[in-house]
C-alpha cells in the first residue's frame, strides 16, 4: 500500500467532538488504511465490520506489544518495571492469557454480576442523593466517574479513600493525545501505582478479606498459579479497566440522549428499551475509539492488503460499528435497533471480561439518572463539551441542569 498515512487529528477539538465524518471517509476509501494515531504512532487501520471480526480472532495478530517492530510503543510504557506492566491478560496471548483470565473469570460471570445489582443501585442512589438538591452537576466528576470506581474498588477490596489516587495515576499513564506522552509523567504515575498496589497486597496478605484481591493472593501464595509481577499487573489492570470505559459508557450514553431528544423521549415513554439503548450507545459512539490494537507476528493479508510483520494493526471497532454493510442506517442513533452485534467489547478470546458488569452499571446509572433528574439538559452549548483526546472516547465533563428536589419519570 503506497498511500501516505492519514493523520488522525487529536489536537483538533472538532475531530474529538465528532470523529465519525473522517472515520466514514476512511472506511469508504478502503478496508485497510495506514494512519497516524494518538501519540504519533503508525498503524494499519481495519475499517470494516467483517474484516474486523475476523482479525479479532486471528492468532497471527498478537496482543503482546513486544511483538511490535516500532520501538516507540514500548517507550510509551513506564521505563521502570516495564515487564511488570506487560504481565497482564490484556497484553498476553494463550496459554498465559487463558491461565490468567481463568483466575478472575468467576467474578465477572453474568450470574455473579447480577448479584451485585442491589449494591450498584445503592451506590448510584447515594451519588444522586448528593446531586439532586443542587439542580446542576458535572455528570462525569459527580456521577459517571465515582460510580464504577467505587464498584471495582469494592469488588477488589480497595479502600474507598484510596480510589481517587489510583484513578489519577491511571489517567496519567493511559491518557493519549496528538503528541507522545511525557515519559517522566508516565514513570512517576506508575511508580506511585506500583508502590500502592504492593502495599495493598502486603496489607491483604496480613488481613485477607472476602474480595477478589484476597482470592488472587491465595492463587499466588498457596497455589502458585501466577507470579508476583503477574499479580501486580492483574491488580493494576482490574483497577484501570474496571472503571475507565464504564465512565465513558455512562456519560457518553447520557450525552447521546441529550443530543438526540427524540430518542430520549422514546426511552422515557418506554423504559423497557433501556437494555437495547445501552447496546446502541456502545455501537453508535462507544467508549473505545477508534479501536483495539494488535501486532502482526508475521506478514498477514487482511482484505487483500499485506500487513508486514511487526506492524501495529488497529481493529477499528468504532468505524466497523457504523459499517453500512452490517448495520442499516448506521449513522442514526436508534435505541430500538435489532440484531446489534457491535464490536465495542471486542471478540474472540479477548472479549471484554467485564462486559456484564459494564452493561449492568450502564443500565442502572443511566436509568436511575433519567428517573431522578427531571428536566435534564446540558448547562453549556454542545460545542463547549470537551472529549478525551485519544484511544478512549467520552466527555471529559458533562455539565447539566435539572429540576431539583423532584422525582422524574423515566
Amino acid at each position: 500500500m503506497s498511500e501516505r498515512p492519514v493523520l488522525l487529528p487529536y489536537a483538533d477539538q472538532d475531530f474529538l467532538a465528532d470523529p465519525f465524518p473522517l472515520y466514514g471517509k476512511l472506511r469508504e476509501d478502503g478496508p485497510v488504511r495506514r494512519v497516524v494515531v494518538a501519540g504519533g504512532l503508525d498503524a494499519w487501520l481495519v475499517t470494516r465490520y467483517e474484516d474486523g471480526l475476523a482479525a479479532l480472532s486471528d492468532p497471527r495478530l498478537s496482543s503482546d506489544v513486544r511483538d511490535a517492530s516500532d520501538p516507540r510503543l514500548l517507550a510509551q510504557l513506564p521505563e521502570t518495571e516495564r515487564e511488570s506492566m506487560l504481565s497482564n491478560m490484556l497484553r498476553s496471548d494463550p496459554p498465559d492469557h487463558t491461565r490468567l483470565r481463568r483466575l478472575v473469570s468467576k467474578a465477572f460471570t453474568a450470574r455473579r454480576v447480577a448479584q451485585m445489582r442491589p449494591r450498584i443501585q445503592a451506590i448510584t442512589d447515594g451519588l444522586l442523593d448528593g446531586i439532586v438538591p443542587a439542580g446542576r452537576a458535572d455528570l462525569v466528576a459527580d456521577f459517571a466517574l465515582p460510580l464504577p470506581v467505587t464498584v471495582i474498588g469494592e469488588l477488589l477490596g480497595v479502600p474507598v479513600d484510596d480510589q481517587h489516587d489510583f484513578q489519577r495515576w491511571t489517567d496519567r499513564m493511559i491518557m493519549r493525545g496528538a503528541e507522545p506522552p511525557d515519559p517522566a509523567v508516565v514513570n512517576e504515575a506508575w511508580q506511585h501505582m506500583r508502590a500502592y498496589v504492593t502495599d495493598l497486597i502486603r496489607a491483604k496478605r496480613t488481613h485477607p478479606g472476602d474480595d477478589l484481591l484476597s482470592g488472587l493472593i491465595t492463587a499466588r501464595d498457596e497455589e502458585a498459579r501466577l507470579s508476583e509481577d503477574e499479580l501486580i499487573a492483574m491488580v493494576f489492570l482490574l483497577l484501570a479497566a474496571g472503571y475507565i470505559t464504564t465512565v465513558n459508557l455512562i456519560s457518553g450514553g447520557i450525552a447521546m440522549l441529550l443530543a438526540h431528544p427524540d430518542q430520549l423521549d422514546l426511552l422515557r415513554s418506554d423504559p423497557e428499551l433501556l437494555g437495547s439503548a445501552v447496546e446502541e450507545f456502545l455501537r453508535y459512539d462507544g467508549p473505545v475509539s477508534p479501536g483495539i490494537a494488535r501486532f502482526a507476528r508475521e506478514d498477514v493479508e487482511i482484505a487483500g492488503v499485506t500487513v508486514p510483520r511487526g506492524a501495529t494493526v488497529l481493529i477499528a471497532s468504532a468505524i466497523a460499528d457504523r459499517d453500512p454493510a452490517r448495520f442499516p442506517d448506521p449513522d442514526r442513533l436508534d435505541i430500538t435497533r435489532p440484531d446489534n452485534a457491535h464490536l465495542a467489547f471486542g471478540h474472540g478470546v479477548h472479549y471484554c471480561l467485564g462486559a456484564p458488569l459494564a452493561r449492568l452499571e450502564g443500565l442502572i446509572a443511566i436509568g436511575t439518572a433519567l428517573d431522578r433528574l427531571p428536566g435534564l439538559a446540558l448547562a453549556v452549548p454542545p460545542d463547549e463539551i470537551r472529549w478525551r483526546p485519544g484511544g478512549l472516547r467520552g466527555p471529559l465533563s458533562l455539565p447539566v441542569t435539572f429540576r431539583s428536589g423532584g422525582q422524574g419519570v423515566l
